[in-house]
């Protein structure tokens, strides 16, 4: 591929060398623009894999396959070898003009410079921090005590014969093994020990010695492990008192932004650690954060709570996921704990790394984590929980039981598997409102100045809005001839949000057919999912009395929109209620509370699970709710 000779600011970097025949370096030099840095890799290197290696964050929701054109980048020069031209259908014909290339599609060959366009970066995300972070009674599992060190009349000498004793304890003995023994034997002879014991392993156990009373210096990290951001919570073990809370993209979504594609990639040669070390290597970058901002040393965090969807957890210890490929797979419901220093955390090596149990294969410690945010497990009238994101949970259920499904809603609410879709970042469109009598979009920007694509609240919002402008007909399609906003694209029939001149990208930024045809198909997901479970209890819309939702979704969303569209069904009875990062607030809860990690293992031994995979009656509600807005008998407002 040939490009411009135009060096431009290229020189002050490095001198252009042309690859030949004789002359073929080993090493390659990439510029990447716009943020000047400069990165070494292999000849040959598919453009993709370097920017990972390299810690840039850009777009692959396919996680590198050439199926979803999102990992846009321009090359201003060098020469590049195309893997496939297949992928070129993402680009429109003024891109291909202008260099645009699929990352994971082209091998670099030589030096070359290359710009990662705005709709290309991942920056600047809008981070669903705010979660219910409180405990009635502070009951945490790791805590600090003075130690006493005194020698038997007969031993004064041998460590083996001295009694030790932990001030303010009571209980059985604890355990304590060869490491911290020795280093009880360095310290025999100080004045003042301090132990730092936990219950994290279901018996009492001293992980660590310090010189000096330490016991005011102990703390916590509760984390929201998600599989496109990192929350955590820095936390007083002694009082509960949140210190700090700090968020971060997970690198791992630079191998892809669906699930079965992460697990795919962990079966690829050192794929699993590749995960691994993204998400330890983000979550350490959480703490670094934190370590700044509240002054407190990170090897005093001496416990982990964490919660996460069954893969991310897997991720994150190590484990391999492949197995949660196969439907109806028994997953153990046992939490899943790892000491700090086998997963490389920065953190007291020897602390406990607590993962919410799972339930299912697609059903998680952050589905627990909601459960116990809710506090619909501690009352007697029914409740129905939905988070979704790129995988939906349902869960029906009281104090007496819970019954619950997971669905493969696809991205399409992260505003992900759309053209102009994006996340919720600075530029993207968050809220659209249709003028009925236009039918030109009035849109709400995040960060405020023009846009640079839509989120996931911002589709929700446009779909609606067109079906109840009549742009958009009860099965989802675009009806052509009531305004020329719907117009004839280079892929079918689209809809102009934001005209080019009031856009950032300098291009229309439009919903296509094939975009809305995703979306109906995420939402039939979701709503299909809702409705079978309803079917398999007997349940109708008047039964409901609360009506939790989690995540961002439930946060940023227009609740009328997603009902207007058909996400979910009508419930007049049920009291709606955002809970915020459900995920977050079940790992503090935990982190925070012996009980609430005895409440967490319940609630997932009882869970009974349906996977919809295998679920023929399943197929049924689908095929319904792919209606705008779906079956009458789940929105009868609409008859």
């Amino acid at each position: 591929m040939g490009v411009s000779d135009n060096r431009g600011d290229f020189e002050p970097f490095f001198n252009f060398i042309i690859p030949s025949a004789n002359d073929t370096p080993l090493t390659i030099h990439i510029l990447v623009k716009p943020m000047s840095r400069m990165i070494e890799a292999d000849q040959g290197v598919v453009a993709l894999d370097a920017l990972r290696d390299a810690g840039l964050r850009i777009e692959s929701l396919c996680g590198g396959k050439g199926k979803c054109g999102k990992c846009k980048i321009i090359i201003e020069r060098g020469e590049v070898e195309k893997i496939s031209t297949e992928p070129d259908k993402f680009l429109s014909p003024r891109e291909l003009e202008e260099g645009y290339v699929i990352a994971c599609m082209v091998r670099l060959l030589g030096d070359c410079v290359l710009t990662i366009p705005s709709e290309s970066r991942i920056e600047g995300p809008k981070i669903l921090t705010m979660a219910t972070l409180s405990v009635d009674e502070p009951d945490p599992s790791t805590r600090k005590y003075q130690m006493k060190i005194t020698p038997f009349r007969d031993q004064p000498l041998l460590i083996p014969h001295r009694r030790i004793q932990l001030i303010g304890y009571t209980g059985i003995q604890p355990r304590v093994d060869d490491e911290v023994y020795t280093k009880l034997f360095m310290l025999a002879g100080e004045e003042i020990v301090t132990a730092t014991l936990t219950r994290t392993e279901g018996f009492p156990e001293i992980i660590n010695v310090e010189r000096g009373d330490r016991t005011g210096f102990n703390y916590g990290l509760a984390v929201d492990v998600g599989t496109t951001t990192i929350v955590a919570a820095l936390v007083d073990l002694s009082t509960g008192e949140v210190l700090g809370q700090a968020s971060e993209m997970n690198r791992q979504i630079t191998y892809g932004e669906e699930l079965v594609t992460r697990i795919a990639f962990a079966g690829e040669r050192d794929g699993l650690l590749k995960l691994q070390w993204a998400v330890v290597r983000s979550i350490n970058d959480v703490i670094g954060r934190l370590e700044e901002a509240t002054g407190v040393d990170s090897g005093d965090v001496a416990d982990v709570c964490a919660g996460g969807n069954t893969v991310m957890s897997h991720l994150l210890a190590g484990l391999d996921p492949s197995y949660l490929d196969e439907a109806n797979v028994e997953v153990s419901r046992d939490p899943i704990v790892k000491k700090a220093k086998a997963l490389g955390l920065n953190i007291d090596p020897e602390a406990y790394v607590y993962c919410l149990p799972n339930v299912s294969r697609f059903l998680g410690g952050d589905a627990i984590g909601d459960i116990i945010a809710s506090g619909m497990f501690e009352s007697d009238e029914l409740s129905l929980l939905v988070d979704l994101g790129t995988n939906g949970e349902v869960i029906f259920g009281n104090s007496s039981w819970l019954f619950s499904s997971s669905c493969a809603s696809g991205p399409a609410f992260e505003g992900m598997g759309v053209r102009h879709g994006m996340r919720c970042a600075r530029g993207g469109i968050e809220h659209v409102r249709i003028d009925p009598d236009t039918r030109m979009a009035e849109v709400s920007v995040i960060g405020g100045g023009p846009p640079k694509g839509i989120c996931g609240s911002g589709i929700i919002d446009v779909a609606a809005e067109m079906f109840q402008a009549g742009i958009l007909d009860f099965v989802g399609k675009l009806v052509p001839g009531k305004t020329p906003l719907v117009r004839e694209g280079r892929n079918g029939l689209e809809y102009v949000i934001a005209p080019a001149e009031e856009t950032s990208i300098g291009r229309d930024i439009v919903i296509t057919q094939a975009d809305l045809d995703y979306v109906i198909d995420s939402k039939a997901a979701a709503c299909g999912a809702i409705t079978v479970l309803m079917k398999k209890l007997k349940l109708s819309i008047y039964d409901v009395s609360h009506l939790y939702l989690a995540g961002a979704f439930g946060t940023y969303t227009d609740l009328g929109s997603a009902t207007r569209l058909g996400i979910f069904p009508e419930f007049p009875n049920a009291e709606m209620r955002p809970i915020g990062n459900g995920s977050l607030s079940g790992a503090y809860a935990t982190l925070m509370s012996m009980k609430r990690r005895d409440q967490a293992r319940e609630i997932a031994e009882r869970m009974v699970y349906i996977d919809l995979i295998v679920d023929m009656e399943f197929m049924e509600e689908y095929s319904k709710a792919l209606y705008i807005p779906g079956d009458n008998e789940y929105f009868p407002s609409c008859v």
